[in-house]
């Protein structure tokens, strides 16, 4: 996959690199933060934030397993992945980069991905933020889901884009940016029919392994979202806040699922704060 063009300053210093399957690039200085794209995008997708985050931190991007320029998870006898195969993805990245104890910003599936390494390797992450992630979904959101699931496996990820870019974006942002559509499109279209399937089934799923476990987690966490992200909802968000030990949480007033995209500075800002104060 082709990542799309990034703003000036992002490519400047940055390094890429391949660590036994997984595609990564590391840009900045300072303390190490690791983003965790979501399903359906790459590392590109932090586009918007990198060169902020780079002004302070080591910011490490890298692309899950199936997507952009890495490898493809590897399918059980049932043609299934795991949410732990996706945690085992980064504890494999933290230790091929050398990386001690790290900051981790997941993004929806990466939400669960850094939730997930968290509860596996407390000992590893100094503070986490879980940016328009689902939890403990009620049982009529996870029809929804899996209905969207099942039309991936029949048609593939034509199947769901464009309903996901209205519900991603607000109605004006989206008729006014054509270009960035085609950027978020684009990236989606180019997943194999055959591995985003199974993928999607774990964002559809891992919520639920999820929901009680969280309040182990002790490091200083963020949960943020945006007040219209219907599949994210600020409801979840605090349910999810409350359930993890002095979490913070941040409601994005007036924005959907990608209000990284949509107004990187009122996305960046409480990210960036919490960063600053967890790394201290």
């Amino acid at each position: 996959m082709t990542l799309p063009s990034a703003p000036a300053g992002i490519v400047q210093g940055t390094e890429h690199g391949n660590a036994d399957g997984t595609a990564y690039s590391v840009v900045g200085s300072g303390p190490p933060v690791v983003l965790v794209h979501g399903l359906g995008m790459h590392r590109g997708m932090w586009m918007w934030q990198v060169p902020a985050l780079a002004e302070q931190f080591t910011v490490i991007t890298y692309d899950l397993l199936g997507h952009g320029e890495s490898k493809n998870p590897t399918l059980n006898q049932h043609g299934n992945c795991t949410l732990t195969d996706f945690s085992d993805q980064l504890a494999a990245l933290c230790d091929a980069l050398d990386l001690g104890r790290v900051a981790l910003a997941g993004f929806s599936l990466g939400g669960m991905i850094v939730r997930s390494f968290t509860l596996a390797h407390p000992e590893r992450v100094g503070a986490l933020a879980i940016l328009h992630s689902a939890h403990d979904r009620t049982p009529e959101e996870r029809t929804a889901i899996m209905v969207r699931v099942r039309q991936a496996a029949e048609t593939g990820p034509s199947a769901t884009v464009e309903a996901a870019l209205e519900r991603w974006f607000g109605n004006e942002y989206r008729l006014a940016n054509p270009d960035v559509m085609d950027i978020v499109r684009n990236a989606v279209m180019a997943n194999d029919p055959k591995v985003y399937p199974p993928i999607y089934r774990v964002l559809a799923e891992g919520d639920e392994e999820l929901a009680t476990a969280i309040s182990a987690i002790q490091c200083p966490t963020l949960v943020m979202t945006g007040s219209e992200d219907y599949g994210n909802s600020a409801d979840m968000s605090r349910r999810m806040a409350a359930r993890i030990p002095n979490a913070e949480c941040v409601i994005l007033a007036g924005l959907r699922h990608m209000a990284l995209a949509e107004d990187p500075d009122a996305f960046n800002a409480p990210l960036i704060s919490f960063l600053e104060s967890a790394t201290a």
